[in-house]
C-alpha cells in the first residue's frame, strides 16, 4: 500500500456508505491473504477458493459488525478461518472425492505441466501433514510476505511463537518434500 492509497479504515467507511469501489479495493488488497488462510485449513485449491469467496460475501453482509475498521484484515481472516473450519467439518461428513484432478491452465510443455502438478500435489499432501496453525503461517509468511508481527496479530500469538511455528513447519516440510522440491517451488512462477 502506498502513501496515497486509503487505509483499510477509510475503505471500510466508504463501503459502509455504499461505495462498491471501496469494497473492491479491500478485496484486491486482501484476497490473497484470505485465500492463503483458507488453503492452509482446507488443503484443496477449489475448496479454498469457494470458502474465500464465501468469506468475502459474509464480510460484505456483516461490514457494520467490524468494530475496528483499521484492523479489517484480521476481522476478515477470522471470518475466513471460521468458514473454512465449518467447510472442513461438513467435508468430513461427505467423503466424496473429485473424479479428476484440479488442473490449472498450463504451459505449452505437457511434461513440465505434469511435473509442476505433481510437485503441487506433493506440496499439498505435505502441507496437510503440518498442523493447521503452521500451514497458515507458512502460507502467509512465505507466499504472502506477511511479517511475523502481522501474523502474530492475526493469530493472536506472539511474534516469537510465529517464528517458532514457521521454523518447525519448514523443518517438517523439508523432511517430507526433500530440499530439492522446496528449491523447485521457490523458482516456480
Amino acid at each position: 500500500m502506498s502513501e496515497r492509497d486509503p487505509s483499510d479504515g477509510v475503505l471500510v467507511a466508504r463501503a459502509r456508505r455504499g461505495d462498491p469501489a471501496a469494497f473492491d479495493s479491500l478485496v484486491r488488497r486482501h484476497y490473497r491473504a484470505a485465500y492463503a488462510v483458507a488453503l492452509a485449513i482446507l488443503g484443496h485449491r477449489t475448496d479454498a477458493e469457494d470458502v474465500c469467496q464465501d468469506g468475502w460475501v459474509r464480510a460484505l453482509e456483516r461490514l457494520e459488525d467490524c468494530r475496528e475498521p483499521e484492523r479489517f484484515i484480521y476481522w476478515l481472516l477470522r471470518i475466513v478461518r471460521n468458514r473454512a473450519r465449518n467447510h472442513l467439518d461438513s467435508r468430513r461428513v461427505r467423503t466424496a472425492e473429485p473424479l479428476e484432478p484440479d488442473t490449472a491452465a498450463g504451459t505449452d510443455d505437457p511434461r513440465k505441466d505434469l511435473d509442476r502438478e505433481r510437485l503441487r500435489e506433493r506440496l499439498e499432501d505435505s502441507l496437510a501433514k503440518v498442523p493447521e496453525v503452521q500451514r497458515e503461517i507458512v502460507l502467509l509468511h512465505d507466499l504472502e510476505g506477511w511479517s511475523h508481527r502481522e501474523i502474530a496479530r492475526s493469530l493472536q500469538i506472539s511474534e516469537v511463537m510465529s517464528r517458532q511455528h514457521l521454523f518447525q513447519a519448514r523443518r517438517r516440510l523439508r523432511g517430507l518434500l526433500g530440499a530439492s522440491a522446496l528449491g523447485e517451488l521457490s523458482h516456480d512462477g
